[in-house]
């Protein structure tokens, strides 16, 4: 705000440019990123993108049991699910980490933003006298008894 109450658009505008950039920045950040995630003590690895994309699975010689092929490919489908929630589980917490300076965006808190609370026009600011919401000196409030209003019988 500058002196007087005015809100300095250029402040703003760079405000506003600079949360862009950073968010961008975090977006790509986890696009690049790898998490991995493992089962079974690790016979099974699985890596994931920050996004949650599936990019490898390893599968350790231990893990497979020759003399039972069926039993081995059951043990192995359940290693790799439990790898890749793992993994997707580490993905969303990397997620959470890296956005949390954006959660507010939505609910009027924004990082790097001048305050805006005594702006005219916004939800649960004054606004100046003679605007649609704002108080009027000349109307009562509550508990006067408005004998001067033309809207009251007497």
């Amino acid at each position: 705000m500058e002196p007087g109450g005015q809100l300095d658009m250029q402040q703003l505008l760079q405000a506003a440019a600079a949360m862009q950039s950073q968010l961008m920045s975090a977006q790509q950040e986890l696009a690049d990123a790898e998490i991995e995630g493992s089962a079974g003590g690790g016979l099974v690895t699985v890596t994931v993108s920050g996004q949650g994309e599936l990019v490898d699975v390893t599968i350790a010689a231990a893990a497979v049991d020759g003399g039972d092929p069926e039993e081995t490919a059951q043990t192995l489908a359940d290693l790799i699910l439990a790898a890749y929630r793992d993994a997707c589980q580490e993905a969303d917490d990397l997620q959470q980490e890296t956005m949390a300076p954006f959660a507010g965006l939505g609910s009027g808190g924004l990082p790097g933003m001048p305050d805006l609370s005594g702006f005219p026009g916004l939800a649960g600011s004054p606004g100046p006298a003679g605007l649609a919401g704002a108080p009027d000196d000349d109307q009562p409030s509550a508990g006067e008894s408005g004998e001067d209003s033309p809207d009251r019988e007497s």
